[in-house]
């Protein structure tokens, strides 16, 4: 049994050097997940890893079977999740390259199946979601970034749009006067559906391009696979450094 999940995404589709013990295919009552769960060891520390987008990053942002991929997860025993996501940079201070442990979320995402209490209720439930992100392991993200000399930023508000295509300069104008500082299409309802779940669940974003409108130059694909590379690197680090942590 894991106590910690991984669910990668665009740019982390695998993790480098993670010993694999055994994969394991789930079927849920809310369909499949995105791809067979896969058991391993890093850092000495026995952890499950998702890949959001499934194994050949086919699945776009709207279609990802939210429901699905955390309930595997909690079926196998994890109570804490990290949810790593590629976004673009709003404000000044989310340049291409930093990574960011947000603290808010805004969501803007429509359409997608956004509770498991929706049907054979005995009441209605409600979810506390004012801090959207589980404290505990936020902390220690911001430790392990620091430890690792990745120095995350500590904070910021997540704004998460439907996707695929990018936004609009408006949008994001919108979006800023919101007060959402980084955008992203999968933040939610992943961090939501955790809550339900009762999963400890943080984000760690990599900034991988200024949002439409922020930069000097037109959004490019090969500018943000580079800046990608270079954040997944630096993902790598933390991830080791906040599991020999863990362990400790």
């Amino acid at each position: 049994m894991s106590e910690l999940a991984i669910i990668g995404g665009t740019g982390l589709d695998k993790i480098p050097n993670l010993e694999i013990l055994r994969r394991e295919v789930s079927h849920t009552p809310y369909g499949e997940p995105s791809a067979p769960l896969t058991h391993g060891r890093l850092a000495g520390r026995d952890i499950v890893f998702l890949p959001r987008h499934g194994t050949s990053h086919i699945i776009p942002p709207h279609k990802v079977n939210y429901r699905a991929n955390l309930w595997a997860l909690r079926h196998v025993g994890v109570e804490a999740v990290l949810g790593v996501a590629a976004v673009g940079g709003i404000t000044q201070e989310m340049a291409p390259g930093r990574i960011v442990i947000p603290d808010q979320i805004i969501d803007y995402t429509f359409g997608r199946e956004h509770s498991l209490f929706e049907s054979d209720l005995k009441q209605v439930t409600h979810i506390d979601f004012t801090h959207p992100y589980c404290e505990s392991l936020r902390q220690q993200l911001l430790e392990a970034g620091r430890s690792s000399g990745v120095n995350p930023i500590a904070g910021g508000t997540y704004g998460a749009t439907q996707g695929p295509r990018l936004e609009t300069a408006a949008e994001i104008i919108r979006l800023q006067r919101d007060g959402c500082d980084i955008v992203g299409m999968t933040g939610m309802p992943e961090a939501s559906l955790a809550r339900e779940m009762n999963l400890c669940y943080a984000s760690c974003s990599v900034v991988a391009n200024w949002a439409a409108g922020k930069g000097e130059l037109p959004i490019s694909m090969k500018e943000i696979e580079k800046n990608l590379i270079e954040g997944m690197e630096q993902v790598k680090a933390l991830l080791v450094a906040l599991l020999s942590m863990r362990e400790a």
